[in-house]
Formats: C-alpha cells, sequence, structure tokens
C-alpha cells in the first residue's frame, strides 16, 4: 500500500484535493471489490493539530500535523487561491518541512500552481517542470534555474512530480495510478474518470498575453509595435530599425526582457490572434492566414500546430461557437 499525502491549508484550490481524493479512494473501492487489496493510504496533512478545513468523509484517509507525518510514498503539494508572494510567505514552515521531508528520500508532486511551493523549496533547481499556463511567465522570472515546459501536462524528474492547470492536473493522478498500480488500473482509472490516456500538451489551453513584465522600454514599445502590426509581413529587422537599435542587440536585449526571441514573440501573437478567430467565427483558413501575417499556407499551419499542438482545423472544431456539438 503506497502512503498518499496531500498538503492542506486555508488557502488550498479544494478541487484539487477534492479530484485526488476521489481518484485514490475509488481506485481502492473498485481493488476491493475485485478482491484485491487496497493500493492507497491517503493522509491530509496541515499545520493544525485537527482538521477543520477538509471533512474526512473518504475511506482510506485519515488527517496528520505535517510534522507528525514520518513517511509517505508521495507528498502532493495542491494549487492555490491567492497572490504568490503573500502564500509562500505565510506558508514558510511548510516550505522547510517539503524541504526536508524531499531530503530525507520521499518523493514530492504539485498540482496546478503548486509548482511555486516546489520551486521556492529549491526543490526543482534544475529540473524540468510545469504549472499552469498563465503563472508561466512569472515562474520563469522568479526562477531562472528550473526549466518550465508550459505545454506539458506533467512531468516525472527524479522522484519530482509536476502538472499542468486546474483539472488538466488530474492526468498527474492517473498517471500515478498507472505507475503505482499497472496499466490495467490506469485504463480502469482513465475510463472511469473519463481522462484520456497518455495525454501530453495542455499548449491549446493556453492564452498568450504578452510577456511585459519587465523596464527595458525600448524592448516594451518593439512589443507594442508587435502587437498593432502583427497582421503585416514585418520582418524582425523592420521591428530592430522601428526602436533604432542593432539586430544583434535588439535580438539578444529581446531575450532577456521577455525569454522569447523577437520572431517567437511574433509568432505567438499572431497565432494567438488567429485562434480568436476561429473561437468566434468559421473563417476560411486561406483568410485568416493573411488576417495573422502570414504568406504561405503551411509555414502558418506548421507553426500554428507548433504552439497549440492542434491544426488550425482541428482547433476550429473544438472552440468555434459556429459548428454545432451534435449533428
Amino acid at each position: 500500500m503506497k502512503d498518499i499525502a496531500l498538503v492542506i491549508h486555508e488557502d488550498v484550490v479544494l478541487s484539487s484535493i477534492s479530484g485526488t481524493v476521489d481518484m485514490l479512494v475509488h481506485t481502492n473501492l473498485y481493488l476491493q471489490a475485485m478482491g484485491e487489496p487496497p493500493a492507497f493510504r491517503v493522509w491530509l496533512v496541515g499545520s493544525g493539530n485537527r482538521n477543520d478545513l477538509f471533512p474526512l468523509a473518504a475511506p482510506y484517509t485519515q488527517y496528520l500535523p505535517f510534522r507528525e507525518l514520518e513517511n509517505a510514498d508521495l507528498v502532493i503539494v495542491p494549487a492555490f487561491f491567492g497572490e504568490p508572494n503573500h502564500i509562500l510567505e505565510k506558508y514558510k514552515p511548510l516550505l522547510d518541512w517539503l524541504r526536508e521531508f524531499h531530503a530525507a528520500g520521499h518523493d514530492v508532486a504539485s498540482l496546478c500552481s503548486g509548482a511555486y511551493f516546489l520551486a521556492q523549496a529549491g526543490l526543482l533547481n534544475g529540473k524540468s517542470c510545469t504549472a499552469h499556463w498563465r503563472d508561466m511567465e512569472d515562474l520563469m522570472l522568479r526562477y531562472p534555474e528550473t526549466r518550465f515546459l508550459s505545454r506539458m501536462v506533467m512531468t516525472d524528474e527524479g522522484g519530482i512530480y509536476t502538472s499542468g492547470g486546474a483539472f488538466s492536473s488530474l492526468h498527474l493522478v492517473l498517471y500515478l495510478i498507472e505507475k503505482y498500480c499497472g496499466r490495467e488500473m490506469g485504463i480502469w482509472a482513465s475510463k472511469m474518470f473519463s481522462l484520456d490516456m497518455d495525454r501530453e500538451s495542455q499548449a491549446y489551453f493556453a492564452v498568450f498575453q504578452g510577456q511585459y513584465r519587465h523596464s527595458d522600454e525600448q524592448i516594451l514599445g518593439a512589443q507594442a509595435y508587435i502587437d498593432k502590426h502583427y497582421n503585416l509581413p514585418i520582418s524582425v529587422e523592420q521591428i530592430a530599425d522601428q526602436i533604432n537599435m542593432s539586430l544583434r542587440n535588439f535580438i539578444r536585449r529581446f531575450k532577456s526582457a521577455t525569454q522569447n526571441t523577437p520572431l517567437e514573440y511574433l509568432q505567438r501573437v499572431r497565432i494567438e490572434a488567429a485562434k480568436k478567430a476561429l473561437e468566434k467565427g468559421n473563417p476560411s483558413i486561406t483568410s485568416l492566414m493573411y488576417d495573422s501575417g502570414y504568406q504561405d499556407i503551411k509555414t502558418f499551419r506548421k507553426v500554428f500546430k507548433r504552439i497549440t499542438g492542434l491544426t488550425p482545423i482541428e482547433y476550429r472544431k473544438k472552440y468555434s461557437r459556429t459548428i454545432p456539438m451534435y449533428n
């Protein structure tokens, strides 16, 4: 039996707790009905001496103050509500405990924005991880020594697991059920909880909101120029000329300020515009290509799929308001 500890506190996103508990407990109940022993014992761990935050109606579930947890196969840090600086300061004792617990040889995981806790505790240094796409820019600025993979649904590296945003984080729980219980149980859980097996990307959920959290005024001017003229066949050289900067220096400073090259930024602005057009209606792919600043349909499709994980037609089918869901 695997001991899984879920961190709880008053700022936790309750759905990330309840969804995880539900999946683990129902796996136990299924195994029990098949005459097999349960796979998981679930601990809710918090700072208080008793649990006043989350009801313990589920079987196989107990509460402990986190300092009294002597052993666990995995500690999971869920998503939280609130401003990260405030939350990380408020729960500093929890950060210290996570660091100590992992150093003692225990695995740790994060759901969605819970990645802030692992990163702040220093557990993600030099590692690849993921989180909610909305948090990526902030996480990259705070923790440059960590390789954040915004497209990934989950990561597994050296006893540390991270997962994508919101309910996509349950794909990590599905992965853990398969890892601990085998492929057959993973397939059962996939069907039971209506989760796609082996989903790897959360890219098509992401909304590119620009990367303006820096103080380089010239680069901010270049971003404003791109945001206004993305639909024209502009080049990186032209953008550099607009702000009176050499091409080499422009590319270097742009990457330093935004974490993207100018070309990557231009592509993401254009593809975000194309996504919004596809969501609002049913434009032809050719007209959409031109409206997004592309002149070649092959290039447009290639970049669109690289950024979103879907072709333009697949994206339109998934999100267009004008295409009926049922025949």
